[in-house]
């Protein structure tokens, strides 16, 4: 069964955006976004509590993306803005059912999306 399912993934130019979707079949307490490029350790991006309230954003994203969520975080969103190449990754969606954890480490995660890819050019 598949509890996570991403979409919005797509190659733009560097300075694009493009909106990720997450959508959860569960109830979890926290959902962050997750990104991987070839050879490169997994990397939290941003995260979010399910009211809200709790958002948390890697350095290098904080002042151009956005992660928001609706009805209880059953959808989740991740807007990117001004796009870069190094941000050429699939990204993943994940979710816990546990209020214990980082909020963007990936070990702290239980449940994953398939991924969806987003490539950047120059």
């Amino acid at each position: 069964q598949v509890h996570l399912v991403e979409s919005g993934g797509g190659s733009v130019q560097a300075g694009g955006s493009l909106r990720l979707s997450c959508v959860t079949s569960e109830s979890y307490v926290r959902v962050a976004w997750f990104r991987q490029a070839p050879g490169k350790q997994r990397e939290g991006v941003a995260s979010i509590s399910t009211a809200g309230d709790l958002i948390a954003y890697a350095d290098s994203v904080k002042t151009r993306f956005t992660i928001s969520q609706v009805n209880a975080a059953k959808t989740v969103y991740l807007q990117m803005n001004n796009l870069k190449p190094e941000d050429t990754a699939t990204y993943y969606c994940a979710a816990r059912s546990s209020f214990r954890g980082r909020a963007l480490e990936a070990r702290d995660y239980d449940t994953w999306g398939q991924g969806t890819q987003v490539t950047v050019s120059s």
